[in-house]
């Protein structure tokens, strides 16, 4: 069954070029072979402020410069987030996107009693992240920490559920190779729609 797939592409160098650019490639080339429904998201093409206060949070409009991709995160079947481990999380200009879409009367809302409604429920979502050092490295040394924290505090907290991971380590030094199996397993993953 054909889904519709917002691929948020949150590599913050807006030059491109990386892996990641070609990983968002392959994933989407194979989705739309599919027959699936894709729409992109570039965060480093944005313009994106920073949220400083609560009150702007939770009470702020979406900005402007942000209002299509929050209106994308809703259409959506199924999300797929692709950036860079950075200082053991996602990359800062992407997390102040997240803040800026994923907020009160887009993703949730706040309930009598301060309970929150999830408003993204029956979507799901896979998290592509690459990394310099080993993915075992990632998760038993460090604990995944980023990582399940943008799985269980941010996608789950409004919905998102189910959220898989594909990681890909050592990507400095992988051969051109494993890189080229890497890009079939996007194309793969874009054709299941997963």
């Amino acid at each position: 069954m054909a889904k519709h797939i917002l691929v948020i592409q949150g590599h913050p160098d807006p030059a491109g070029g990386h892996l990641l650019n070609a990983m968002e490639e392959a994933y989407c080339k194979g989705a739309v072979a599919a027959g699936h429904d894709v729409r992109r998201v570039s965060v480093a093409q944005l313009d994106v402020p920073i949220l400083r206060t609560q009150q702007e949070f939770e009470h702020g409009d979406v900005p402007a410069s942000l209002q299509d991709a929050a209106e994308d995160l809703k259409w959506a079947d199924h999300i797929v987030l692709l950036f860079p481990l950075w200082l053991g999380t996602m990359p800062a200009l992407l997390k102040a996107f997240l803040e800026q879409v994923i907020r009160p009367n887009v993703a949730f809302v706040y309930m009598p009693g301060g309970q929150a409604k999830m408003l993204l429920s029956g979507r799901s979502a896979r998290i592509v992240m690459t990394m310099g050092m080993p993915v075992l490295a990632y998760r038993w040394y460090f604990c995944a920490h980023g990582l399940k924290a943008l799985e269980r505090n941010i996608l789950k907290f409004v919905g998102i559920t189910p959220v898989r991971e594909s990681l890909f380590g050592m990507i400095e030094t992988a051969s051109a190779e494993k890189r080229s199996g890497w890009l079939k397993d996007l194309d793969a993953l874009g054709r299941q729609g997963a």
